[in-house]
This record gives C-alpha cells, sequence and structure tokens, in this order.
C-alpha cells in the first residue's frame, strides 16, 4: 500500500483518504508508532518556492539506527554527504536526474521527485501501526484518522498534530478554522483529462474519483491561471500511481501541455 504527498498541499493516506493540509513545518509524514520497537520514522518539511507553489525542502528518515537526511540532489546519511547508489545495512538509495529512491529491507519503498511529490509503499506487517499524515494503514478509509473517541478533526487540526517540535524552529501552524473550502467546479474538465485514452490502463487500477477532486481543487485554487503547476501535478501524480499499480500510462505531456 501506498501513501503519498504531491502538488498543492494534497495527501493520501495508506487507507485511501484524500486530503489538503497546507503547513510549512516539519511534520510526522509516516512512523512506525509501535511502543516497544520503532523501525523506523519519515519526517517532511515544505516551503513555498519562488513561485509561490510547496515543495518539499527535505525529507529525514530514520532507519532503524541509519540517519537519512535528503535535499534536492543531496544525500546525507549519519552527517555524511554520500554519492549514489549507495548501500548500507538493509538500506539502498538511488538517485537519478528526477527522483530519489530508496529501498529498505524491512518492507519500505520511498520515491521522491526532488520536488513536490513524495510516495511511501509499506508492507502489509506495518498494518495499524502507523501514525502521522499518512494515517494508521488499518484499512479503514472513512477518515478515521480524523476521529478520536467522539471528537472529530478537520484535516488542518489533524495536520497540525503531527507537527515536530523543535525548540529553536519558528513557524505557523496554519489556522484550523480557515479548511480549504470544497470546490465544485471544473468536473468535466478534469475527467476528460484523467479519462483521455493515455491513462486508459490506469482506470481499473485507481479510485480515478478522488484524482477528479483533487484536480477540482487545485484548479479552483489557482482561479483560472494557466500555471503549469495548477494543472498538471495531480496528473503527475495520477500518472505517477498508475505506473506504480502496474499500469501503462501513455505519455501525456506534450509540448503546449505541462
Amino acid at each position: 500500500y501506498v501513501c503519498s504527498t504531491w502538488g498543492n498541499n494534497h495527501f493520501k493516506t495508506f487507507d485511501g483518504d484524500i486530503y489538503q493540509f497546507p503547513g510549512i513545518c516539519e511534520y510526522n509524514f509516516v512512523s512506525d508508532c509501535r511502543e516497544a520497537y520503532r523501525e523506523f520514522s519519515i519526517h517532511i518539511q515544505r516551503a513555498l518556492n519562488s513561485n509561490g507553489h510547496p515543495e518539499i525542502q527535505y525529507i529525514l528518515m530514520k532507519i532503524k539506527d541509519i540517519m537519512v537526511y535528503l535535499k534536492p540532489n543531496l544525500v546525507v546519511v549519519d552527517g555524511r554527504i554520500v554519492k549514489t547508489p549507495y548501500y548500507s545495512s538493509g538500506v539502498l538509495i538511488e538517485s537519478g536526474e528526477i527522483y530519489t529512491k530508496i529501498y529498505a529491507k524491512l518492507g519500505m519503498v520511498l520515491m521522491w521527485n526532488q520536488q513536490d511529490a513524495l510516495m511511501v509503499e509499506l508492507d502489509n506487517k506495518f498494518n495499524n501501526h502507523t501514525c502521522g499524515l499518512c494515517g494508521d494503514y488499518n484499512g479503514i478509509p472513512i477518515y478515521n484518522e480524523f476521529i478520536d473517541g467522539d471528537v472529530s478533526y478537520n484535516s488542518i487540526t489533524y495536520g497540525n498534530l503531527q507537527k515536530i517540535s523543535k525548540p529553536n524552529t519558528k513557524c505557523e501552524d496554519p489556522d484550523e478554522t480557515q479548511a480549504l473550502p470544497s470546490c465544485n467546479k471544473h468536473r468535466d474538465e478534469c475527467q476528460r483529462l484523467l479519462t483521455s485514452s493515455t491513462f486508459a490502463d490506469c482506470r481499473l487500477r485507481l479510485n480515478l474519483e478522488m484524482y477528479i477532486q483533487a484536480c477540482m481543487q487545485d484548479m479552483c485554487a489557482c482561479n483560472g491561471t494557466e500555471d503549469s503547476f495548477c494543472l498538471c501535478s495531480t496528473i503527475s501524480e495520477y500518472s505517477r500511481q498508475c505506473s506504480h499499480a502496474g499500469g501503462r500510462p501513455g505519455e501525456w505531456r506534450t509540448q503546449n501541455f505541462c
């Protein structure tokens, strides 16, 4: 199962919920949260780039006793800059022009496009043992991440709960009362893009509706500006997830599109 985050602060949990959370602090993306021995943790921090779009600034990952720090074009292991491919005690790190990939023998694959999109695949031995923005991986999709006893959270409250407190960092929590307005426009356009013949091999592999919803949110947030980030980030996520699920998306980028 896969948890991912991409584009305009979208998150998809292991259990399949999609939500948006615009925080720019350091957060627990996914960690093994068992009491006794925690096998791994992954933290991320986003920031707005010069175009005002959210990007992942760094990823901090602990796998058993190894600390890995990733930034675009930089891999640091236990405080040392390393060249890739790098292999050490059950962890393989590869880095190409676009993607950084980490394979961990304990049952995890991480893939980052060095910009906005991060995807983590976890072995199902971690079912019901994870916490963080990716949720608890218990197989129940109905937002049970956002329900604690009788209390239900919105996605911003939930995201803020995942913040990693660091003594000297100043960063503002997003305002919980400003939950993102839902958007009902642009459905036809999004549906047309995601059901084009290019993605014929994807339809049965992924939950199309979720990506249509994310695409609609993006289009609304862009207010009609012809901004490739708005349009392309969810479509590229759909394409990535399709390949990951064994599908073969066609070449969807053209000279005039994305």
